[in-house]
């Protein structure tokens, strides 16, 4: 460990020596020359050293790999040549060298100090090594938070009471004490015993929009609390306490004069009136007789580690959805594979009994029959495909001016090869045949619709496609004259895996729809749809022909 004497002569740390031998940053005193006078123990303990001499009278660019030295030589002199320019910027960081070798990164920031007509610079060094692990580390980062609190809060605490003890050290410690407050990246406030603010540091005033001459001595740290959390509060340490605890300054104190030190999480209340969370810790402040002389308050903004937290749990419930999707596939493909592989292997086993000339019309039917199968499972498989990469945010747009009208066509005869027997499709269009949009989901919607609309008509039924554009807008129609939707279904219509109560003989995997929803999502569209059981359905899509005109395209 580090000896600090006391006398001024022989240590730059002159009366400091309490604040510089427990502070829990790395504090070097170096010379106008770079070279280390005085090492302070976190220091030596987070490089690795056990005593100052190690490190004492050599060049502070040893703690710093070589490719370092430049960059800090830069935060030197731009200091020197104005010492307020390095502080306005948001971060200054080096990478420290320990003494195994290992290298850690660290922020720096400078401050001044002469001692016995000597100019030293003060340099404070913080770890922000866990600060870059914050996503992958959030647990430990919550422990290692109540930890920082919890030692600022009683290293700043046992600086103040040192300070106290002698008048005659006030001035010179008050300037180690300024650049502490104005470094130590946490909300600081003390308060008399009435609740009064007394002090207010820089990172209070930056995360408050006070100044601190509008608050101290005017305002109690309630100003910057919740009134509704306050009474939720105040409810909340009564049962704890076993004692009535009024909503207030009462609220605010009541651990802390019970010498009850416990990390708590409140909504700080900016001036505009906007919020954020904090990580508080409130320490009642003591005088030799145990006598409670004021408070003060530590408060950390955990906004950023309250937004990896909702993004932890938002993935989670994501990979929970995608998970259950699934589960729910598997589920309904073995049960809608069952059939359609069964006709694939039992037509296939006929049409290797059929072997002469006559049976050629019985071999015909059970190709078809094993190609119907075969459409069906690649129908199953392309839904769920289409889902899985909707719901993980992959399907991206690529918008392009073409016809509508020769797109539908030529669809239109794509797909007649697929419907039921006798089934024909009527396409008619209206208004301006060139738009702006996605073929390909475009292609999508009208498969789904209209498979769904063969599927669920009778033989010999007629599909009727329309497509109206006029004023940059689009309505695409699907209508078919099958079995119709109950009031009651179409509630659902759109949900995954939902089907009809009057479809349970007709295979399918309940996901067409949504499929059609989330595609016309996508396009930034609106579906509307008519039913009634016995009559048929009609959806109705419109697009916004000019929606994508200037969006820059983008690859799957």
């Amino acid at each position: 460990m580090m000896q600090v004497v006391s006398t001024r002569k022989e240590s730059p740390t002159g009366y400091f020596e309490a604040f510089f031998m427990n502070a829990s940053m790395s504090i070097f005193f170096i010379d106008l020359n770079g070279i280390i006078h005085a090492v302070n123990p976190f220091a030596l303990s987070e490089l690795g050293y056990r005593k100052e001499s190690e490190l004492k009278d050599k060049k502070i660019e040893t703690l710093l790999p070589i490719e370092y030295h430049n960059r800090y030589e830069t935060y030197y002199k731009t200091y020197l040549k104005n010492p307020f320019s390095i502080k306005k910027k948001k971060k200054n960081e080096l990478c420290l060298l320990k003494k195994d070798g290992t290298t850690f990164s660290a922020e720096i920031s400078f401050s001044q100090y002469k001692h016995e007509g000597k100019h030293y610079i003060i340099i404070f060094l913080n770890n922000t090594s866990a600060q870059r692990n914050a996503e992958d580390k959030f647990e430990n980062l919550n422990n290692q938070l109540e930890t920082i609190v919890e030692q600022r809060t009683k290293e700043l605490l046992d600086t103040i009471n040192q300070l106290k003890k002698s008048k005659e050290k006030l001035d010179e410690a008050s300037a180690i004490h300024k650049a502490v407050l104005e470094n130590a990246g946490a909300i600081i406030i003390s308060t008399n015993t009435e609740g009064i603010i007394q002090s207010f540091n820089p990172e209070a005033e930056k995360c408050s929009g006070y100044k601190a001459d509008e608050v101290i001595g005017k305002l109690t740290p309630i100003a910057f609390r919740c009134q509704e959390e306050l009474k939720q509060r105040a409810i909340q340490f009564s049962k704890e306490l076993g004692e009535t605890i009024n909503p207030g300054f009462e609220t605010y104190t009541a651990k802390a004069k019970r010498n009850i030190q416990q990390k708590d999480e409140w909504i700080f209340v900016r001036k505009d009136g906007s919020r954020f969370p904090v990580s508080k810790i409130v320490t009642a402040l003591r005088n030799k007789k145990n006598e409670i002389t004021g408070y003060i308050g530590v408060a950390v903004d955990i906004s950023e580690l309250k937004q990896v937290e909702e993004n932890l749990r938002r993935s989670l419930q994501k990979e929970k959805e995608l998970n259950e999707l699934k589960s729910r596939f598997v589920s309904m493909a073995s049960h809608e594979f069952r059939t359609p592989l069964s006709t694939i292997l039992s037509s296939a086993y006929l049409i290797e009994k059929y072997t002469s000339e006559k049976d050629q019309p019985k071999r015909e039917r059970h190709l078809q029959r094993i190609i119907a199968s075969v459409n069906m499972l690649t129908d199953i498989l392309n839904d769920f495909l289409n889902v899985g990469k909707i719901e993980e945010g992959k399907i991206y747009t690529r918008i392009s001016e073409f016809n509508i009208r020769q797109l539908i066509t030529v669809f239109t005869e794509e797909i007649k090869h697929t419907l039921k027997n006798g089934q024909t499709i009527n396409y008619i269009h209206e208004g301006n045949q060139m738009v702006w949009l996605d073929t390909s989901i475009i292609r999508h919607i009208l498969m789904n619709l209209v498979s769904n609309a063969s599927k669920f008509s009778s033989e010999n039924k007629t599909i009727e496609i329309s497509t109206i554009c006029h004023n940059e807008t689009l309505f695409l129609k699907v209508k078919d004259n099958g079995i119709g939707i109950s009031k009651e279904d179409q509630k659902h219509l759109m949900e995954r895996f939902f089907r009809g109560a009057n479809v349970a003989d007709v295979q399918g995997t309940g996901l067409g729809l949504h499929i059609v929803a989330k595609y016309t999502e996508i396009l930034k569209g609106t579906i509307e749809y008519k039913s009634e059981l016995g009559k048929g359905t009609e959806f109705i899509i419109t697009f916004n022909t000019k929606t994508g005109l200037h969006e820059k395209d983008t690859a799957d």
